[in-house]
């Protein structure tokens, strides 16, 4: 099941679910890119969403205004749906309306194996990385992530030198191996990292929970602003989607 989270009072863009992206509101081109590969639902926090995804025939639930994150969202939606302890959910970000099928296919696939849960990553280049937007991943020997931040690590403390490994942005979407896991994660209590970064996917790191990391290739970039929409509008052909 792929559940995506969609809360309309966005705090840095407000309503960039319902944004149009080439005749179509962002969140349902999301579930478009989503339903290629398995069921997804929305889950919703206002009714405007839900009216939405009913007139473009989305299957969404509505779910409560109060969540901390995603993650919680996805979890009462899991919940409302009645999905089985043992069935895999995918969580993916309704505020990436260009995500290859081909990513969504491979978080799929990296999630069957994951120990506790997976997410995507990409690289990208010295420029991007300045962004704080842009979340960075560093990884141990067997992909797993070693920390999440807004700030460019690895840092490198030597003038010039030269860069051993390559730089990775996060993908902001996750793979629990089944129901009972996304329940223990939401169960934890939220820590200082997670707080201070603004990353919920820190909680897990912060108990020793391992997030397996698959490096995938990927145009696809997150809408946090009303810049970020008119810099993808402008790269993206609705040929392409």
């Amino acid at each position: 099941m792929i559940i995506i989270p969609a809360r309309l009072k966005s705090s840095r863009f407000e309503n960039k679910v319902l944004e149009d992206i080439f005749g179509l509101p962002m969140v349902v081109r999301c579930a478009k890119n989503a339903n290629l590969v398995d069921e997804c639902v929305i889950a919703c926090d206002d009714e405007s969403i839900m009216q939405t995804c009913q007139k473009f025939h989305i299957k969404a639930v509505l779910t409560s205004k109060h969540h901390n994150s995603g993650t919680e969202r996805c979890l009462e939606a899991a919940q409302i749906l009645g999905l089985k302890n043992d069935e895999r959910v995918l969580n993916l970000q309704g505020d990436e309306p260009f995500l290859e099928k081909e990513v969504i296919l491979a978080l799929l696939e990296a999630t069957k194996n994951a120990p506790f849960m997976a997410t995507c990553a990409k690289i990208i280049d010295e420029e991007q990385a300045k962004s704080p937007n842009l979340v960075k991943v560093v990884l141990d020997s067997q992909n797993n992530a070693l920390y999440f931040s807004r700030s460019l690590i690895p840092f490198l403390r030597d003038a010039g030198a030269k860069r051993q490994t390559p730089l990775l942005g996060h993908i902001g979407i996750y793979g629990f191996h089944n129901k009972e896991i996304l329940e223990e994660l939401c169960a934890l209590k939220p820590c200082v990292l997670e707080e201070l970064e603004k990353l919920e996917q820190l909680r897990a790191l912060y108990y020793q929970k391992k997030i397996a990391v698959k490096i995938v290739q990927s145009k696809s970039v997150g809408i946090d602003t009303k810049e970020d929409l008119e810099n993808a509008l402008k790269i993206f052909s609705p040929n392409l989607l």
